[in-house]
């Protein structure tokens, strides 16, 4: 591209393709770095595609006004030199679009962690809003917003230094203590509300002896130690490894080839509590691992509070996350460029808050498609997956179903898609691995939807209506594709509620295209709910394409 004006600029390795804005919180903004490169690995190391660009805009906010333009940023190419750059789900999404057209392929990830909804909205649409809309008013004042962050700051500052200050641990250095009749035994993994009460939040330090054979030596070592609520700071035979300092991303520390030696090892950990729920998550991973030997660190463990404190850590204000402040600095200067769409993996944080999620995205995508002068600017939405315990009962209180049905009824709104998580969740990790499959899916909408493949299976069932037999339910569906099945061996998750309020578990049956029910009192019926729960088993409804049914409640008819 050759511009000539009072000077001239030469801009080469331009591409004309698709541009995608890939946007939401820490599920799109997840990149292949991290935690995730060690399940992408291959595609890290192997991946090639320079026709498929990436975007990253700066994390900024902005109360004042809308901003015109970034600070900084470049488009990148997908080639192992900047692959662990790109959003995980963003890059699997475009990698599906690129290999199926053979057109490049630009995605924008403008994502940020923990933000709700209103902080992607402009200051015009959140009018219909007024808690938000105030709020932003008064976080317009700098002064306002300095003095609140200085405050928490120095209370926060204070809760650690002294919970630091008051640690037996650290003043005796128990990294390098000897395991004696002081030091209690705890099972790892698992939660310590129940054996330490009283004593958190505070400081934990728990150790494990090992034996390692020679046989490891001479390789590469990895220590894999799931996930911990909250921080950490691991020492094995005394020697600083790493540390984490938040509860979310998993713990895995390259060793130094000094730090282990042959025959009996210790493994000390110093574990930083918050708030009064502390411990090692289940269901992770727990070894020291090298390409050929593993020893398991799952089981006994000894322990020993270091500190504890009277109250839980001061919480401390977000302010990037308030409302409106995300649109002006991340969005608006956007707005003059040519999107094909727009990816939306967002709603965890407005779970608490599900029943005014609907009118807030149909607000947002409103507002975006007058900011980007494109009335029917596609927007693909990813629905939120399963996550917390299992449940084999309708939860009518579960904030993440609420959630997922508003995200359901969102379809109503033309150039809209949904894409369905339901079995790509973790119970004990709000931040399921499985991004590949994720962009996949989107990709298929997409390509339905976007892209005029019209007789293209892109979604799993999806439903239309529950009518009522003389002796049954029958619920039709869309999207059937070539046929129903039940895939897995949970019992369907089909329950129905009756005028008076009584759920009852129906028996679930497919007769060609629909879902029969029976076993319930039809002529009381009137509501169905499938796979209402945070994280619903029998979540088994699938159509033969391998995609599932989303979750739903609808009344009878």
């Amino acid at each position: 591209m050759y511009i000539k004006g009072e000077n001239e600029i030469l801009i080469k390795d331009v591409l004309v393709g698709d541009v995608w804005l890939c946007i939401g919180q820490s599920n799109m903004e997840q990149s292949m770095s991290g935690r995730l490169k060690y399940r992408y690995a291959q595609e890290i190391a192997h991946d090639s595609f320079p026709f498929i660009r990436h975007f990253l805009v700066p994390d900024n906010y902005a109360f004042d006004r809308p901003w015109n333009d970034f600070p900084t940023g470049n488009w990148v190419s997908a080639t192992p030199s900047h692959l662990q750059e790109f959003t995980a789900v963003g890059y699997s999404f475009a990698k599906s679009l690129y290999q199926q057209y053979n057109v490049p392929v630009g995605i924008i990830n403008a994502a940020m962690g923990g933000t709700p909804a209103e902080a992607w909205i402009s200051e015009n649409a959140l009018q219909s809003f007024p808690n938000a809309w105030n709020e932003l008013q008064q976080f317009k004042n700098a002064s306002y917003v300095s003095g609140l962050e200085q405050k928490e700051q120095l209370a926060l500052r204070q809760w650690n230094e002294a919970l630091t200050q008051a640690d037996e641990g650290l003043k005796n250095n128990w990294q390098h203590a000897a395991i004696n009749h002081e030091w209690n035994t705890v099972i790892v993994p698992g939660y310590w509300h129940e054996i330490m009460p009283g004593k958190l939040p505070g400081v934990v330090w728990c150790k494990k002896e090992i034996e390692v054979p020679a046989s490891m030596m001479a390789q590469p070592s990895k220590l894999e130690l799931g996930r911990m609520i909250d921080a950490d700071s691991v020492f094995v035979n005394g020697l600083f490894v790493g540390n984490t300092t938040y509860q979310y991303p998993a713990r895995r520390y390259e060793l130094p080839a000094n730090v282990l030696r042959i025959g009996r090892n210790e493994i000390t950990i110093r574990v930083h509590c918050n708030g009064k729920l502390g411990g090692f998550v289940p269901d992770k991973v727990y070894q020291l691992t090298t390409a050929y030997d593993t020893i398991e660190l799952n089981g006994e463990w000894k322990y020993r509070i270091g500190a504890t404190a009277s109250q839980p850590a001061p919480p401390v204000t977000q302010v990037r996350w308030k409302p409106g402040g995300l649109y002006n600095a991340m969005i608006a200067p956007l707005q003059r460029y040519g999107l094909k769409g727009v990816v939306w993996y967002q709603g965890e944080s407005n779970a608490s808050a599900f029943e005014q999620y609907g009118l807030l995205m149909k607000a947002l995508i409103h507002d975006w498609r007058n900011t980007f002068n494109h009335n029917r600017l596609p927007f693909l939405i990813v629905q939120l997956p399963n996550f917390m315990e299992a449940a084999d009962t309708v939860q009518l209180r579960s904030e993440w179903a609420g959630l997922r049905q508003q995200q359901l009824n969102l379809r109503s709104i033309a150039q809209t898609a949904m894409v369905v998580t339901i079995d790509l969740g973790e119970w004990n990790d709000i931040h399921p691995e499985n991004k590949a499959d994720v962009g996949i899916r989107l990709a298929l909408q997409a390509r339905k939807n976007f892209y005029q493949e019209k007789h293209l299976v892109a979604t799993g069932p999806l439903i239309q209506k529950a009518i009522r037999k003389k002796k049954n339910i029958r619920l039709q569906f869309e999207s059937t594709g070539s046929g129903l099945l039940f895939n897995g061996n949970d019992s369907p998750h089909f329950f129905v509620q009756s005028k008076s309020g009584t759920i009852t578990k129906a028996t679930a049956s497919i007769v060609g295209r629909k879902v029969v029910l029976t076993g319930v009192d039809v002529n009381n019926a009137q509501k169905v709910f499938y796979a209402y729960a945070d994280n619903p088993t029998g979540a088994v409804l699938y159509n033969k394409e391998g995609l599932p049914a989303s979750p739903f409640q609808i009344e009878l008819q």
